[in-house]
């Protein structure tokens, strides 16, 4: 006799390329498909992470909010689908979708919800407006959920001071699929010529959208700093608006450097583009656990990151790390690692994979959230 597998339903605010859309899309890609069902619903758009997760075969719906805009209508649209979808569990990813997740909640049957912490500290600006007053609305409302899911020491510890007291708090870290991601020789010969960089030109890159907390200023200075030592060194952004057509991006980049730097956009391909570089790098001011950070580790990559959210925790004594907006430090801790011998580079790489095979494996993940899913709608059927 087979058991009804059981419903998830993930309500996330967007489906944009980001970390928490991403680590969604691999969660559903490793999951026990036939002890869990799971539909995903976006507030907004499909974006460019939505037709992914339709091509897994999984459902996909969408609202259509306008972003920071409330919509009542929107919202008794979600209350309609959470009760015509019946889920046993209903999993919420971002500030927003948090809230109209937790409230649809309780007019939908009140199937449990977990809640899905995915930063730390992102900057003053950002506890302030729309994002801060549904922060506080969050943390007045934070024993309403089931669990408080947090993937980084660093964001629980901001939401506690924002106050957060929610019935549970779960910690289950990014995870990566180090099969998926891993040193390739061919794809940096491959990507490298796509970019028209020799194979041995230091080639420094960051993935991140472009975004204030991302930290390009600080990565563009740094990119002034270092070539003055290292006129052959070459850099690589990826992401969305990481393109020749934003003249905010340009504006950050000195006519010096200007011929050094290489703006790809957004690509699908990051295994390969990490495989590409010699040193990866977040130079953000505000993270929790950044996806970009686990991915290039896994692809034997050194990352250099500022000390924010649990990186430094992350890296450990596999890569450097450095103060936020500290371009100096940032150039220099470059410089360290282009500098080391081959096979000392090589040992760092490889020490880099290894962290994250034995501390952030994606199949230990899975099964993290599976076993909370599991207790979740087991509490509701007891």
């Amino acid at each position: 006799m087979t058991s009804t597998p059981i419903r998830l339903l993930h309500v996330i605010t967007g489906l944009n390329t980001g970390g928490a859309e991403t680590m969604l899309l691999k969660i559903l890609q490793g999951m026990d498909r036939g002890r869990f069902s799971s539909t995903v619903l976006s507030l907004t758009d499909e974006g460019q992470i939505g037709p992914r997760i339709s091509e897994l075969g999984f459902r996909v719906e969408t609202l259509g909010m306008r972003r920071r805009l409330p919509d009542p209508f929107s919202f008794l649209s979600l209350v309609h689908k959470m009760r015509r979808i019946r889920p046993h569990v209903v999993q919420t990813w971002l500030y927003h979708a948090d809230l109209l997740g937790c409230l649809a909640s309780r007019m939908a049957g009140q199937p449990p919800v977990a809640w899905n912490l995915r930063c730390s500290y992102m900057g003053a600006d950002y506890y302030r407006g729309m994002s801060g007053l549904v922060i506080r609305s969050l943390a007045r409302l934070s024993d309403l959920p089931a669990a408080v899911v947090y993937n980084s020491e660093a964001g629980r510890a901001l939401h506690v001071s924002l106050g957060y007291e929610p019935q549970r708090w779960v910690l289950i870290p990014n995870g990566f699929d180090t099969q998926q991601m891993h040193p390739d020789p061919d794809a940096r010969r491959r990507i490298r010529g796509e970019i028209g960089v020799a194979n041995d030109a230091p080639l420094v890159g960051m993935v991140a959208r472009f975004d204030t907390v991302k930290g390009h200023d600080t990565f563009l200075a740094a990119a002034g700093r270092l070539l003055r030592s290292r006129p052959e060194a070459k850099f690589l952004l990826v992401g969305a608006g990481c393109t020749t057509d934003n003249a905010e991006l340009r504006r950050m980049m000195p006519k010096a450097i200007q011929d050094a730097v290489i703006l790809l956009g957004e690509r699908r391909d990051i295994p390969d583009v990490n495989a590409a570089i010699d040193v990866a790098t977040c130079a953000s001011i505000g993270e929790g656990f950044p996806n970009v950070v686990g991915e290039a580790m896994a692809c034997g990559v050194p990352v250099v990151t500022t000390d924010v959210g649990d990186c430094a925790e992350i890296v450990d004594d596999t890569g450097r790390v450095v103060p936020p907006q500290d371009s100096e430090a940032m150039a220099n801790a470059w410089n360290e690692i282009l500098s080391l011998p081959a096979a000392a580079h090589t040992r760092l790489s490889m020490a880099a994979r290894a962290r994250i095979n034995e501390s952030y494996a994606l199949n230990d993940v899975v099964v993290r959230y599976e076993q909370l899913y599991g207790e979740l709608a087991g509490a509701t059927s007891s």
